[in-house]
């Protein structure tokens, strides 16, 4: 009921602020708004007497000051969760309610109150079931001369009506689906009631009505992908062995591609073309959704190094998860330690899937994958352009000549269009040229004279293409027909279009200046290099953040930049003092780290007996490894790497840890007001905001 869910929210609000302040440091009641969604139960005595029961309810509500509407002068007080009588003659009335709030603030509502002593007529009720909800059933009535409604759901063992306000809806969740009698009674100031039956189907919601969580982004070498739109998925033999008892399809969930197991006992998934070498990873994910999953198993056989089943060397291991979540994804994150039978890993040849109820789950699955936390920066991710320079771009009989040509310092003028293209290598593997509206055109392009103009494809910047540096050897290699550096005709082995257009180039390279600048050259045959210099076009967040020493420096709220829930006191400048000088590095390359010293500010869920400053708890210490990805487009943060945080480490993308699991990576939306200050936002659920103030 809607009386009960109000009561819930405002218990849930105070225990919210009590666990987010010290002893006798209230200054976040300066933040709190006034009471919100403020309304009334109306329940009036079928005996034609006019006694009215009045219920109010709101949110950030500590009390009611109610004026009934009638010649009745005085008002009455209310608590939260009591409720108040009241004697009408026949009429309509306005029932006034002020709801006042923790700090004073009020919020005032009125209410129609409609007494009449004639029974209900005119009962038209609608029940449905709920879309998202399963086995939930809504109800809503509508009648002449009612003020209420009482409703029935028939379920065995459970006689208790549930309430409301006539025109207002009543929802109930069955342990079961199936056929149900509804009743649903109307009541007035009548002693006469009016009632409607139904005979109503509840159904079950037996499939996700959206798509699985999009796993976030890595870089190749960090993933071994089975299934996931996300990743480029390896060869799997079956997703169903002969041998298995389940029922398979693949299905389309919110339009992406998943899996489903139904009847369901035990699934059967094999790669012994191609065994997988999971040596170098460190967890196995899949997400999962069932209706009616009790029990869940999830078996790695490992053939060994012959390859062979039951060959002698076959190791093997299977997890137990119990009671999942039902009606909802769950995202398992397994370290692969956690299969400590799984001794061997660089021969994996089955995943079995096991459910319960046996032969009788339904499964539905998505993101099936291995993989590790990012390694370090490798210098070369980040956004490169040619230097400003004369020699930025040149050719000669050897590497880092140009005997046979070389750019001016002018041609950084009337080459401007070519002299701001972008490179850029990205965290996760990917490789793009971002050439803008104009880049330099050439005649082998179709124009005539070299000139700037539209970029031509497939040298446009459309192509989806990757990259893979060697750093031992020195090279940068290119895949996607069109990926280019420098200039796009130059291949190797030769120079457009007297050649075709690759669908890989490889580059030599060095780096130098603290990895800011980048020296490339490639062979085009004949002995004949082709030279660049590149610089390093540095993120404009790149350096290092603390939290602003200020009040609201971090605040949570139902909405981004919102403290309304909670918001830090100047105060806690110094007594957080060791907090407030965390410090979060973005480097040029890519890399990320928490700089936390040796203390920083603890919380009880990492294990102190109170919150505290003291030393940083791992993986929350600044000790693994961490990328960063800055979308300037989308203005978002995405940092990656276990432990690595913006603000509070226990605040994630839909959740606060100890809640859910530590992830991966976590992405934040940024705004820069200036270029030395950035204000975070981050959900983590149900529309509640973490912000932070960060000063460069």
């Amino acid at each position: 009921m809607k009386f009960l869910k109000y009561i819930f929210s405002l218990s849930l609000l105070v225990s919210f602020f009590f666990g987010c302040t010290e002893d006798d440091n209230f200054d976040y009641l300066n933040n709190v708004d006034a009471p919100k969604n403020v309304t009334a139960l109306l329940q009036i005595a079928q005996d034609n007497s006019g006694l009215v029961t009045i219920t109010p309810n709101g949110e950030g509500v500590v009390s009611f000051d109610i004026s009934f509407g009638d010649n009745t002068t005085e008002t009455v007080n209310v608590q939260l969760g009591q409720s108040v009588t009241h004697s009408y003659t026949e009429g309509t009335y306005t029932l006034q309610l002020i709801a006042n709030g923790i700090t004073g603030l009020k919020t005032e509502a009125t209410r129609e109150v409609v007494v009449s002593f004639n029974p209900p007529e005119n009962l038209v009720v609608t029940i449905e079931n709920d879309a998202a909800v399963s086995k939930q059933v809504n109800v809503t009535a509508n009648a002449d001369f009612a003020m209420s409604f009482d409703v029935y759901f028939g379920e065995p063992g459970n006689d208790v009506p549930l309430t409301a306000n006539i025109g207002e809806t009543v929802s109930y969740i069955y342990q079961e689906s199936g056929m149900y009698t509804i009743r649903v009674v109307a009541k007035g100031g009548a002693i006469e009631t009016t009632e409607y039956t139904e005979d109503f189907l509840v159904t079950e919601i037996l499939e996700p009505l959206v798509a699985a969580p999009t796993p976030p982004a890595r870089s190749p070498q960090d993933v071994i992908s089975m299934f996931s739109d996300a990743y480029t998925d390896v060869n799997v033999d079956t997703w169903r062995t002969p041998w298995s008892d389940t029922t398979f399809e693949d299905v389309a969930i919110d339009g992406n591609p998943t899996k489903k197991y139904s009847a369901l006992n035990f699934a059967g998934i094999e790669t012994t073309t191609t065994t997988i070498d999971a040596s170098s990873m460190t967890h196995f994910h899949t997400d999962i959704w069932s209706p009616n999953l009790t029990e869940f198993k999830i078996k790695l056989v490992d053939f060994g190094a012959n390859g062979v089943f039951d060959g002698g060397d076959d190791v093997e291991h299977e997890i137990t998860i119990s009671n999942p979540a039902v009606g909802e994804w769950v995202s398992l994150d397994i370290p692969l330690s956690d299969f400590t039978g799984l001794t061997t890993r660089a021969n994996i040849a089955q995943l079995i899937y096991v459910g319960a109820p046996s032969s009788n789950a339904i499964v539905f699955i998505d993101n099936v994958y291995f993989h590790k936390p990012p390694e370090p920066a490798s210098g070369l991710e980040g956004i490169w352009k040619l230097a400003p320079e004369a020699g930025a771009f040149k050719v000669g009989p050897a590497p880092g000549n140009g005997d046979f040509f070389s750019n001016s310092l002018d041609d950084v003028t009337t080459r401007a269009c070519y002299f701001d293209d972008f490179y850029i290598f990205s965290i996760d593997g990917s490789f793009s040229n971002e050439l803008g509206s104009e880049t330099w055109l050439e005649g082998w392009q179709g124009v005539s004279p070299d000139q700037c103009g539209t970029p031509v494809a497939p040298h446009n910047g459309s192509v989806s293409a990757t990259y893979l540096y060697d750093e031992g050897a020195g090279t940068i290699t290119l895949n996607g027909e069109g990926a280019f550096l420098g200039l796009p005709k130059v291949v190797n082995g030769g120079e457009l279009p007297g050649v075709p257009v690759p669908s890989s180039i490889t580059y030599n390279v060095s780096l130098s200046n603290n990895n800011n600048r980048m020296e490339l050259t490639i062979e085009i045959g004949g002995g004949v290099y082709w030279t660049y210099q590149l610089i390093r076009e540095i993120p404009v967040i790149a350096g290092t953040w603390r939290l602003a020493p200020e009040a609201g420096a971090f605040k949570v709220g139902p909405g981004p930049g919102s403290g309304d829930f909670f918001a830090n006191s100047l105060d806690d400048v110094t007594t957080r003092a060791c907090y407030f000088d965390d410090e979060y590095v973005f480097s040029p390359d890519g890399s990320f780290s928490n700089v936390l010293g040796a203390e920083t500010w603890l919380e009880a869920w990492q294990g102190v007996a109170s919150d505290q400053c003291g030393t940083p708890v791992s993986p929350h210490d600044g000790v693994g490894v961490a990328t960063y990805t800055y979308n300037e487009g989308t203005n978002t943060i995405t940092l990656n790497g276990s432990g690595a945080y913006l603000g509070l480490p226990k605040v994630v993308n839909g959740g606060e840890l100890p809640g859910v699991p530590v992830p991966e990576s976590i992405s934040y939306d940024i705004t820069l007001t200036d270029n030395n200050t950035m204000e975070v936002t981050i959900e983590i659920g149900g529309g509640v905001y973490w912000t932070y103030k960060l000063i460069r």
